[in-house]
């Protein structure tokens, strides 16, 4: 910091001023960037208050009147439950990147700190099973929960989710350049179990992976469609966020298609995304600033 300022204090006027000038580029770049990310965000917004004629017509840069019409049209469908789809959603949602990332991680733990005859095949064979597609196994499993019996049930979204190789690869190669392996050997001598040593001293460390990896597996899970949409077929106390959006954009029917209730589903797909990213973007940060002041 004090070099800093000291090849600040010594540069000219001219200098200054290229870098003044530099500078002030830089933010209107990113600011006219930001300003292009956000603006889908803000067409959301508007065409909550506009009417289908509206919204098929012009580009909405300003509120409508219709935002209480299109709020009550929206929650006042009987073939959709809006509040009871939210809910659902949200349980899968956040049991999804639970499990996944607890799980993935003590797997990763497990294959990291121990070298065992097998670990090899086994990280292999979890790679191999990252490569499969979620579209190739779906018929397997949704005719496997059907003979089960868990039709319109919600454990099969999630449980599942136990299993999760994308999320075990990227703990795994977190663990490789963080994992403090003296560490963890000076607790084995002191007596700590090894749960308690993945407790208490490896979760604080990856911190960081966790919260990307819970962010990514609750969008993933928020957003997914298809096995949803084959296991949940009882009504409209069996539909998640997703199914929900693909009907009410269901174009087939012109007397009860309605774009500013369909822009109403969306803001409110959106909003829990939007809280988990906010919460969990601080431990990344945090996690972040805390190894570089430690390096």
């Amino acid at each position: 910091m004090e070099r800093t300022l000291i090849g600040l204090s010594r540069m000219t006027r001219s200098q200054k001023v290229v870098l003044n000038t530099r500078r002030t580029l830089i933010y209107i770049i990113l600011t006219i960037l930001a300003l292009l990310c956000l603006f889908p965000v803000f067409e959301v917004i508007t065409n909550m208050t506009r009417s289908t004629g509206a919204i098929a017509t012009s580009i909405g840069f300003w509120f409508g009147d219709k935002l209480v019409e299109n709020w009550t049209g929206t929650f006042a469908r009987t073939s959709f439950r809006m509040d009871k789809a939210i809910m659902n959603s949200l349980i899968v949602a956040f049991a999804s990147a639970t499990l996944s990332t607890y799980f993935s991680a003590l797997t990763a733990y497990g294959l990291q700190v121990y070298n065992f005859k097998g670990s090899r095949a086994i990280f292999t064979f979890i790679l191999v099973i990252m490569m499969i597609p979620t579209q190739v196994s779906a018929v397997g499993f949704v005719d496997m929960m059907t003979k089960m019996g868990a039709k319109n049930t919600l454990w099969p979204l999630f449980i599942p989710s136990i299993c999760s190789p994308v999320v075990f690869f990227y703990m795994k190669q977190y663990m490789e350049s963080v994992l403090p392996m003296e560490m963890i050997e000076a607790a084995r001598v002191d007596g700590a179990s090894e749960i308690r040593i993945f407790h208490q001293m490896i979760l604080p460390i990856i911190v960081p992976a966790i919260a990307v990896q819970f962010i990514f597996a609750f969008v993933g899970s928020w957003n997914n469609l298809l096995v949803p949409s084959l296991l949940l077929d009882g009504g409209p106390n069996f539909q998640t966020i997703p199914i929900v959006v693909a009907a009410f954009n269901d174009r087939s029917n012109p007397q009860t298609f309605d774009l500013g209730q369909v822009y109403v589903v969306i803001f409110l797909a959106i909003i829990p995304l939007l809280v988990i990213y906010l919460f969990c973007s601080r431990f990344i940060i945090k996690g972040m600033t805390e190894g570089s002041v430690k390096g």
